[in-house]
């Protein structure tokens, strides 16, 4: 049944994360809460590894957490059911695609598509944020500096600072960061 749930839920994915991998981290979260199959940290290290690794982070994903929860069965039919509808959905449309562009409707669709990806995007960003620098699940104020990860906000703030600077690679920052949480023991 678990390889049923996983190829549902990953060509759902496929099916609705418009905007690249990133947009699927909020259907990703809804699975870790729905089914507990991984812990949010382990979702967390999963788009961490994903990110480092050659490749697109959706499909990335979707073959580390189907190995996770079923072994090479479950990675290749998450991988695969996240990318099928991507290519059924290619192999339907790319002949219409270029009349259908110019076609104000699908202008319009695409215009308020892409601020709900967006917003979606930075949801999971903001929880993914509150999961790493509290060291407890909540915002009580009373507790909350008490409870701040100082040395992982510290960390995030200069590499964000650092990256609005610097034209980075991500995967230089990624390694970057493994490099610092190894020599300081993090």
């Amino acid at each position: 049944m678990k390889y049923v749930i996983l190829f549902l839920e990953f060509f759902k994915i496929g099916l609705l994360a418009i905007g690249g991998g990133m947009a699927s981290l909020p259907f990703l979260h809804e699975m870790v809460q729905k089914y507990g199959w991984i812990t949010e940290d382990e979702l967390i290290n999963m788009i961490a590894v994903s990110e480092a690794t050659p490749g697109p982070i959706g499909t990335n994903v979707a073959t580390y957490v189907g190995y996770t929860i079923g072994g090479v069965p479950g990675a290749l039919i998450a991988t695969l059911s996240e990318v099928a509808p991507s290519v059924l959905i290619i192999t339907l449309l790319a002949r219409w695609l270029p009349t259908w562009s110019k076609n104000k409707i699908v202008q319009g669709g695409f215009a308020a598509v892409r601020p709900a990806v967006a917003g979606l995007i930075g949801a999971v960003a903001l929880g993914l944020a509150r999961s790493e620098f509290l060291r407890v699940d909540g915002w009580q104020l009373g507790t909350l500096l008490q409870n701040v990860d100082w040395a992982g906000l510290g960390t995030g703030a200069v590499l964000f600072l650092l990256l609005q600077r610097y034209d980075w690679h991500p995967v230089l920052v990624i390694v970057g960061a493994a490099a610092v949480g190894i020599v300081l023991g993090l």
